[in-house]
């Protein structure tokens, strides 16, 4: 099953990380996710618990990969 609802996703940047907040299908380790704020694509490396304490929402840890299409 998959899973979905809220959830953050930890987006890297040249300029270092920022949180976005997002809804729906939880993306899996792997898939490509295009950033909202940038004009990079992200790979998933990792689905793990927030960085923000008390927050219960799963985080998508990502990495940049420059010129890749999502």
């Amino acid at each position: 099953m998959e899973a979905s609802g809220p959830y953050l996703v930890l987006v890297w940047s040249p300029g270092g990380y920022t949180l976005e907040a997002r809804s729906g299908a939880l993306p899996r380790v792997g898939d490509h996710l295009k950033a909202e704020a940038h004009e990079h694509d992200l790979i998933v490396t990792k689905i793990g618990a927030s960085p923000l304490p008390g927050d219960w929402r799963r985080c998508v840890f990502t990495v940049g990969q420059p010129g890749l299409t999502a």
